[in-house]
């Protein structure tokens, strides 16, 4: 066995991880350029990616490959000096390029089995607004006619927002996201100065001036992610950490108040499936809701779960909706008709009557969506768009039924103030629409079942 010279391999890792850093990040400023974003705003993105782990498992896996290719390559030019051209290609044959043909081979083979779907839907233009101005269907019934919206970029929002105007769109969802890093986590990541605008929240300025000019009212609806457990578990050891969780949160909180204010946004959401917090700091919240009170003068809302949590809740009263994030499971099979559906929704929509009976304020809701998968209507709050292509089969027919159960059984209740399509991708390809079993209604016919739905004036009963 020859001897391993430790430096040369040393130094040969090290330029790959080097070289993929550098790649990294050309990438990702060429990109971000590209969308219109500055020097500055790009900077900053940078400086909040650095906080995700999710980022650093994300390199080194790449790397990791990027570096097995390269002692591939190495290993593959040895043989061919060493033993001939043939013989390399034989053995290069035999343990990759075989491998990875019968692995690609079976991928496709599943996603073309899995993406086969008898359906054919005629799509109805005649239902789309033709003008460049929002309906103002609200005006008349009060009724949200909503979509989450991602993907804003400053060279193509002009366009994007068209689109949503063709679907009888009339309210969009801004989604800010806050980060931490899991459940135990204590504080929120913050920013040095709130009281100045970062270059990301001039994206979101300029967009909602963009929706306004097209009389499209706006809601902001700051979001906590996580790399790891769920904003509605979070966890803290003391009294002390809640606070010092709640201290951040607040900070956050109050910034986005003050760019509602300023921006004039008609619905501010106060927070969304943050259950635990609800629970173990009510007093904080009471004086948070208070504080947003003093910033900004419009409507409010917070975003429950749909399990319970507007239950325990206790400040409708200073809210103007009950906000839940309506993912009801209503089937325990696949392939749901609409009337399927429709039977699924009773015993949900009996809860939702109440609470709105008893706190004397409509529902609304703040997320609602549909995978294009067979079983949507079972756990609609699962997603993971690999696994989704992989094991699930597509189903935009199922998708299609689902919202347009929703039209038929709860569009006309007086109590019902309307919805947020979760969600709304603006850089989908109609090319990778069935490659994707995704929530984005976004050309597939789910997308004519809304705009058919939010075409129509509610019936006040």
């Amino acid at each position: 066995m020859k001897n391993i010279n430790l430096k040369k391999e040393a130094l040969i890792f090290l330029k790959t991880y080097f070289s993929l850093v550098l790649l990294v990040i050309v990438f990702f400023f060429s990109t971000q350029y590209s969308k219109g974003m500055t020097f500055l705003g790009i900077y900053e993105r940078v400086q909040q990616i650095l906080t995700f782990k999710l980022f650093y498992y994300a390199f080194h896996i790449l790397f990791l490959i990027l570096y097995g290719v390269v002692l591939l390559i190495r290993f593959f030019y040895k043989l061919y000096k060493s033993k001939g051209i043939k013989k390399m290609f034989l053995r290069l044959l035999i343990t990759v390029l075989l491998p990875i043909s019968v692995l690609l081979i079976s991928y496709k083979s599943v996603l073309y089995y899995n993406n086969q779907e008898n359906y054919t839907y005629e799509w109805n233009t005649t239902v789309e607004n033709t003008s460049d101005v929002s309906n103002e269907s609200y005006l008349i019934d009060k009724k949200h006619r909503g979509i989450t919206v991602f993907g804003w970029r400053n060279a193509t929002n002009e366009k994007a927002i068209n689109e949503l105007l063709k679907t009888n769109t009339e309210w969009v969802a801004l989604v800010p996201f806050l980060y931490q890093e899991n459940e135990e986590t204590t504080v929120i990541n913050t920013r040095d100065d709130y009281q100045q605008w970062s270059a990301r929240d001039s994206v979101f300025i300029k967009v909602i001036r963009q929706l306004q000019e097209k009389k499209i009212k706006t809601h902001l609806k700051p979001h906590l992610w996580m790399s790891d457990g769920w904003r509605s578990n979070i966890k803290q050891s003391s009294k002390l950490a809640w606070d010092t969780w709640f201290d951040s949160y607040e900070i956050n909180m109050l910034h986005y108040a003050r760019l509602a204010a300023m921006m004039k946004v008609d619905l501010f959401c106060i927070g969304t499936e943050l259950k635990t917090s609800i629970l173990n700091q009510p007093e904080r919240w009471n004086k948070l809701i208070h504080k947003i009170k003093e910033i900004y003068k419009g409507e409010l809302t917070y975003a429950a779960n749909w399990d319970g949590e507007q239950d325990v809740f206790p400040f409708w009263n200073e809210m103007d909706y009950i906000g839940i994030q309506g993912y009801f499971p209503l089937t325990t099979y696949e392939n749901a008709t609409v009337e399927q559906i429709k039977v699924g929704w009773k015993p949900h929509i009996e809860k939702l009557k109440t609470i709105s009976n008893v706190v004397h304020k409509p529902i609304l809701f703040t997320e609602i969506g549909y995978r294009s998968a067979s079983n949507a209507t079972i756990k609609p709050w699962e997603w993971n768009d690999f696994s989704d292509s992989m094991f699930d089969a597509i189903s935009t027919k199922t998708q299609s039924n689902a919202y347009q159960a929703i039209f038929e059984v709860l569009w006309n209740e007086k109590w019902f103030a309307g919805m947020y399509i979760w969600e709304w991708d603006i850089r989908t390809t109609k090319e990778s629409t069935y490659q994707r079993l995704n929530f984005s209604p976004r050309f597939k016919p789910a997308e004519n079942i809304i705009t058919i739905g939010y075409r129509k004036k509610s019936n006040k009963n």
